[in-house]
Parts: C-alpha cells; structure tokens; sequence
C-alpha cells in the first residue's frame, strides 16, 4: 500500500511539473478556442511536415524538379529520356537523360542497374529500372534509388515514395512548396 502511495505522489508530482512548464508554451495550441474569447494562436509548422508538391534537386544538376509526394509509393521515380542498357565489366548498367522541362537543364547519367522491378498500376503492370541517384531533398543529400520512367504525360517529372519519406517527414497535402 505504502508503494502504492508513493507512486501515486510521483506521478502527481511529475504531471503537476510538466504542466507548469508548458503554460509559458505560446506554441500550445486549444482544441476548442471559445469565440467570445481572444485568443492568440501560433500556427507554427514543425520542420519536417511537408507539402503535396515539393522540390528536389537530382545531383549534379542545378535546377530542382517539383516532385509530386507520393506515400503510396514504396519507390521514387523519376523521367528519363533515351534509357539504354549495356554492359560494363560483367555487370548491368543503363544510360539516360534527364531534362528539367522548367529550365531546360540536361544531364546525362550512367548508373549501374540495381534491379529490374515490377511497378503495378491500376490497369496494368510495367517493367522499369531501379538507378541509385544522388539527390538533395529539403537540404540534406543522400543517395536513393529511383525508378526510370516516361513521365512525359504527368505534370511532375519526379515522383518522392516513402524511400525518401520515411524517418524525414510527414506530408500534409493541404500545403506545397515548403522546403527549399
């Protein structure tokens, strides 16, 4: 019963500490705000929420490519133009272009091919490249992997899936545009 006790005190103690210390938070914000009452809401976004649309550079280029946010997707993808396979030392590569269509910025890849994947899309499926490219993704670089596609009847010519995603950030599709 003792230890009871004492716990209890505890955890009164400690809720009755954390809530002096949040009601100086300004960023707190109430679920229900009484309209006769003025109340001053901070509409803070944390860093890592992102919008439906956001840019991303493909490294080395210097023009970033709007990419629609896709959190259906397990795999980035990416528009390729004249995508040919060859072989060097034993292994399979692929060469491609990739031109910004806002800038016009063209570079041209080789990559070694990581594997030949399956994509399922609603009425069929299609056999694609999956690349590893250096990219820059709300200012941090990494390598990930991609997928090439004709994305020439889509608005964006990138595609971020949950490969990048995941661990960096939360999308909220009612914003776009949040990162640089």
């Amino acid at each position: 019963m003792n230890k009871i006790v004492k716990l209890m005190s505890i955890l009164g103690l400690t809720f009755f500490v954390s809530c002096c210390q949040n009601s100086n938070d300004s960023s707190i914000v109430p679920g229900i705000v009484p309209a006769d009452q003025k109340t001053k809401i901070i509409n803070r976004r944390p860093a890592n929420i992102i919008g439906a649309v956001e840019p991303i550079y493909i490294l080395p280029m210097k023009s970033a490519f709007d990419a629609r946010i896709d959190t259906g997707a397990t795999t980035s993808s990416l528009d390729a133009d004249d995508i040919k396979e060859f072989e060097r030392d034993g292994e399979k590569w692929v060469s491609f272009t990739i031109t910004n269509r806002r800038s016009g910025e063209r570079h041209e890849f080789e990559r070694p091919i990581e594997e030949n994947v399956k994509i399922k899309r609603i009425e069929d499926r299609e056999h694609r490249i999956k690349v590893k490219m250096a990219v820059k993704f709300g200012g941090e670089k990494f390598t990930t992997e991609f997928t090439l596609a004709d994305r020439d009847k889509f608005e964006y010519q990138a595609l971020v899936g949950r490969n990048i995603l995941s661990g960096r950030a939360i999308v909220d599709t009612t914003l776009s545009h949040t990162l640089k």
